[in-house]
């Protein structure tokens, strides 16, 4: 721009010249003007106008080479802003370039991180798949095994649960066999035989219980002696033949007794099929209760 305004004061020096020539053809028309005879022919006519045409282009000329010249250095001025600003497209062109390939390299690390996320995703869910059907299939051995082991408990405790309701029975027996003797030094260690292998049984849960004499029979708690009779309402017991057992506070089996009218209760010793009674009832609870 200081180049342009220098240009416009400098420019004076270099219009004169055109302005004397102006002059110096308007002053030769003036003087063909002043020298030709009157009326003026049009040889004399057309000389003056173009020396009065010529003198006002050549006047003007100076002023529209500048106006060109102006034009030129604008155009040229745009030009190279053009040009710069072109060099900063090309610039952002090849910074856009640049970021585009590192955008790629980063899609292509992206997709291959994403490629080994989901194969250890697979692999992860293939371990968990397989250890979860290890866990089953331990989990299913060992609910084996607890149930092999629970059920071998479960016979072991039937079995001596079993042992010592007979063993009871028979301690029972013994009692009941001293009472009828008479004897009572027998009577007394017999009776004190039979209370600690009951204090013995009650450790384990295992509570014997007989039924009082002159009590009425109770079905859910007393099983007549002679098994399949009738009995009436509010029969009356007589004696406790085999007693009846509770585990654990559920009841295992009933007591086997007479009844007012039995054989065992009329002839004042059991028979042997009474004596026989806590076997044969044992075995029949013990298919029909927990025994």
């Amino acid at each position: 721009m200081a180049n342009q305004s220098d240009g416009k004061l400098g420019k004076w020096p270099t219009v004169v010249p055109f302005i004397a020539s102006a002059l110096f053809l308007d002053l030769i028309g003036w003087w063909i003007l002043k020298t030709s005879p009157q009326p003026i022919n049009n040889l004399t006519g057309g000389m003056i106008c173009v020396c009065v045409l010529g003198g006002g282009i050549i006047s003007v000329l100076p002023f529209l080479l500048d106006a060109k010249a102006q034009l030129r250095m604008t155009e040229i001025d745009t030009l190279a802003v053009s040009t710069k600003q072109i060099s900063n497209v090309q610039r952002v062109v090849d910074q856009i370039t640049t970021a585009t390939a590192q955008w790629m390299t980063v899609q292509e690390h992206s997709t291959r991180s994403v490629d080994s996320a989901k194969a250890i995703s697979d692999s992860i869910g293939a371990e968990a798949k397989r250890f979860s059907e290890f866990m089953t299939k331990a989990n299913d051995r060992e609910k084996a095994a607890l149930k092999l082991e629970t059920e071998k408990l479960r016979r072991s405790e039937t079995d001596w649960l079993e042992v010592l309701v007979r063993v009871l029975d028979h301690v029972h027996a013994l009692q009941q066999a001293a009472l009828r003797s008479g004897q009572k030094n027998v009577m007394e260690q017999l009776s004190n035989f039979q209370s600690a292998c009951h204090d013995a049984a009650r450790r384990v849960g295992l509570m014997p219980f007989i039924a009082e004499p002159d009590s009425e029979f109770d079905a859910a708690n007393h099983i007549p002696v002679e098994g399949d009779r009738e009995v009436e309402a509010g029969a009356k017991i007589t004696q406790t033949i085999a007693m009846g057992f509770t585990f654990q506070g559920q009841q295992i089996r009933r007591a086997v007794v007479a009844l007012e009218g039995s054989q065992a209760a009329d002839g004042g010793t059991p028979s042997p099929a009474a004596t026989e009674a806590p076997e044969d009832a044992d075995e029949t609870d013990s298919q029909g209760e927990l025994l």
